[in-house]
């Protein structure tokens, strides 16, 4: 085998970051074996969109990941306990036992545990939680909520699981900390939109306020007032599973810290997704994970690959809302190491709909949006591909702009569909296999099936295949004779 090339693949964890990884050294050629560990008794699922079996719109079922492709082995029910780095063994335990696993190189995707914030009555002595108190990480999570919800936490999990919730027929109460919900991404103007927005959809917003205390059928707030709960929902961050790693002396940080190759201190040990700290950002997104996947794939089968960061927008899945944000949206105008920052600003306050996007040298920097869908696909193109954006800035942020979409217009690897991440490439290679057919290629690929904004995106791409497979001369025709 060429330097660099494994033989025994060992994958802990059976998540969309693990699942891409299998899907991709099989499509770079891996011929090891490769085995993926998960701890629950499913098989894995997409996680990043739970909210939408939350809200009962999509059955838990089709959340489920496509079947690997042979002959990875999938064993579910199996929770590692121990590294031992000397003799290359992972240690687990599942119902028949415990048993010591060899590898060849080891990858951590171990993902990322729910934040329980100090709250009296959350938990019991034994740190498990109490009656009416869960999180939202797995599809057990989303059993229905009967009776009153209080969602403690207005990021973005927080809003989502609120509107959800309420989508579903619950009385919702979101308590968050912040000025209003996803203080930390959006300033006071588009925040206060999204607070009218979840209010006209029934949620009750508490802002500035925090839970102190919780028993069965109450919790209390910080002001003293006590409100009705016959469910507490946490949606207080997330974070990295990096315990495993900890104990084998893995150099931890906040998360699992890799270099550019996504290795650890330990050579043979690699970790990817949300339990990774890479030196470039964007942790926690399903688009880091699977381009994280990309990379290790590659350089597991002895290509060159580095991870360099992922740029991709966040669309918090609230339908209706047509929120999206990217980068960095706040920083100040002015010169800086070189470059020119400006930002542009569009508030339409009788619409419900607001823009602001900085540009650093004319390419995307971040941007804020609202109430604005195809500006939100179009400026998201931009920022992902960082290419120079049009001239018509108004132009733009009225999604106007055309957004590069064709065959020869981007590149194969360009991601369409974040949510699911899958690339040009991909879609039309799925277009091709599934004869132009829309319900086998969304069936084939996911795609559009997240927050749905690609899918104009997407079905542009196809219109545009049809069309070259409409002129375009038989295969294997000379030239002169089709």
């Amino acid at each position: 085998m060429p330097d660099g090339v494994v033989n025994h693949v060992v994958i802990v964890g059976n998540g969309p970051a693990a699942h891409r990884l299998v899907q991709r050294l099989h499509h770079y050629g891996h011929r090891g074996t490769v085995t993926v560990l998960g701890d629950e008794h499913r098989p894995a699922y997409h996680r990043p969109l739970l909210t939408y079996a939350l809200d009962g719109s999509v059955p838990a079922a089709a959340l489920t990941l496509p079947p690997l492709p042979e002959p990875a082995r999938v064993r579910l029910g199996v929770r590692v306990v121990a590294i031992d780095r000397r003799r290359q063994l992972v240690h687990t335990t599942s119902r028949a036992g415990t048993t010591a696993l060899r590898y060849d190189t080891l990858v951590l995707a171990t993902g990322a545990q729910p934040r329980v914030p100090d709250i009296t009555g959350v938990r019991h002595h034994d740190r498990t939680l109490a009656p009416g108190v869960r999180s939202l990480r797995t599809l057990d999570d989303c059993a229905p909520f009967p009776g009153a919800t209080v969602v403690v936490g207005g990021g973005v999990l927080g809003a989502e699981a609120a509107a959800a919730l309420r989508r579903r027929g619950a009385e919702v109460l979101l308590v968050h900390d912040g000025p209003h919900p996803m203080h930390r991404h959006l300033d006071a103007e588009v925040g206060q939109l999204l607070a009218r927005w979840l209010e006209e959809l029934g949620v009750e917003v508490r802002g500035g306020r925090t839970v102190v205390a919780y028993e069965p059928g109450k919790s209390v707030l910080d002001d003293g007032s006590a409100v009705r709960t016959d469910n507490l929902l946490l949606c207080t961050g997330m974070r990295p599973e990096t315990r495993l790693a900890s104990a084998a002396g893995i150099t931890v940080r906040t998360g699992v810290v890799v270099d550019a190759f996504l290795r650890t201190d330990d050579p043979r040990i690699h970790a990817i997704g949300d339990c990774a700290e890479p030196p470039a950002g964007s942790r926690g997104t399903v688009a880091a994970a699977w381009e994280q996947a990309e990379v290790l794939a590659a350089l597991l089968t002895g290509h060159d690959a580095r991870y360099e960061g992922t740029r991709a927008p966040v669309r918090p899945r609230l339908p209706g809302a047509d929120l999206a944000f990217m980068g960095e949206s706040r920083r100040p105008p002015g010169e800086r190491e070189g470059t020119r920052t400006v930002t542009f600003t569009f508030t339409d306050r009788a619409g419900r709909r607001y823009a602001r996007l900085t540009l650093e040298d004319h390419r995307v920097l971040g941007a804020v949006l609202f109430g604005l869908p195809e500006a939100a696909a179009a400026v998201g193109q931009w920022y992902a591909q960082g290419r120079p954006v049009p001239s018509d800035r108004l132009e733009l942020l009225l999604g106007a702009a055309a957004v590069p979409r064709g065959e020869d217009e981007l590149p194969g690897d360009a991601v369409l569909c974040h949510c699911n991440h899958v690339t040009k490439g991909e879609l039309l290679r799925a277009w091709h296999a599934c004869a132009g057919q829309w319900a086998a290629l969304v069936e084939t690929t996911h795609a559009t099936t997240g927050c749905g904004t690609c899918k104009e995106t997407v079905r542009g791409l196809c219109a545009d295949a049809s069309v070259r497979a409409a002129v375009q001369p038989p295969a294997n025709v000379p030239e002169e004779v089709a």
